[in-house]
């Protein structure tokens, strides 16, 4: 069990961050403010103070209502967005199981794609030689696999998509709500190779309201308005949030 391995060094740190949106009644009064300065703006606190620290080996829950911050903190790990104020440090490569279907080339193969989804996520060569039988075997597309990505459904999309990201030996895998793919048979899959990356000592972030939770993660953060109200074993969080994991 992961209470009893020896967890690595500390690869995800926050330290009293804090991300504050500039939020626009619309497009038009957004572009204008590039030119002009306008005070047709609200300012919106996304995160307000974050601090944790996540070692290498670890598998997270971060939960939260709507709103919360989640989906900062992730942009953030990720490297999409930044704090407005305070340091976020990550070390290693992030495979982020988000927009599954995002970046593929519809007039592509699905072979195709894998090779060039790869080399954007920054994968040489060689590391893309190397991984994309596993893709392949571990999507499961059959013949489809050499059909242009546009003539798939938006399953078969994800299933690739989730396929390429979860096999491209990351040092952080990070989840959003992303095990709603496919059927019965690939979810079950898709878990047991997150159960097989955790004990490799792949540091997992999940964030889902749903039961998996338990099943992956042994620690859990819990963002309330943009701040950090409670982090520790999942048992806990569960014990004094019963509302969440359901």
């Amino acid at each position: 069990m992961e209470q009893e391995r020896k967890l690595g060094e500390p690869i995800i740190e926050f330290k009293d961050v804090t991300k504050v949106y500039t939020l626009y009644k619309n497009s038009r009064e957004q572009f204008a403010a590039l030119f002009v300065k306008s005070r047709k703006f609200k300012r919106h606190k996304a995160l307000d103070g974050v601090s944790f620290t996540i070692r290498r080996g670890e598998s997270v829950a971060i939960i939260g209502k709507n709103g919360a911050g989640k989906s900062t903190v992730l942009k953030m790990i990720t490297g999409v967005a930044f704090p407005t104020t305070g340091t976020v440090k990550v070390k290693g490569r992030v495979a982020a199981l988000l927009e599954l279907t995002a970046g593929f080339v519809p007039d592509m193969t699905g072979r195709e794609n894998i090779s060039f989804k790869c080399y954007v996520l920054g994968l040489g060569e060689n590391e893309i030689k190397e991984i994309e039988q596993k893709v392949i075997d571990f999507a499961d597309l059959g013949e489809y696999i050499d059909q242009p990505v546009r003539t798939y459904s938006s399953g078969m999309k994800m299933r690739l998509g989730f396929a390429i990201n979860i096999n491209m030996n990351p040092d952080i895998l990070v989840i959003d709500e992303a095990l709603s793919v496919g059927d019965s048979a690939f979810k079950k899959k898709c878990k047991n190779k997150i159960h097989e990356l955790i004990n490799q000592n792949i540091t997992v972030l999940y964030v889902s309201h749903g039961r998996d939770i338990k099943e992956i993660c042994k620690r859990c953060i819990f963002l309330q308005k943009g701040k950090v109200i409670f982090d520790g074993s999942m048992d806990e969080t569960m014990s004094k949030y019963p509302e969440f994991g359901r």
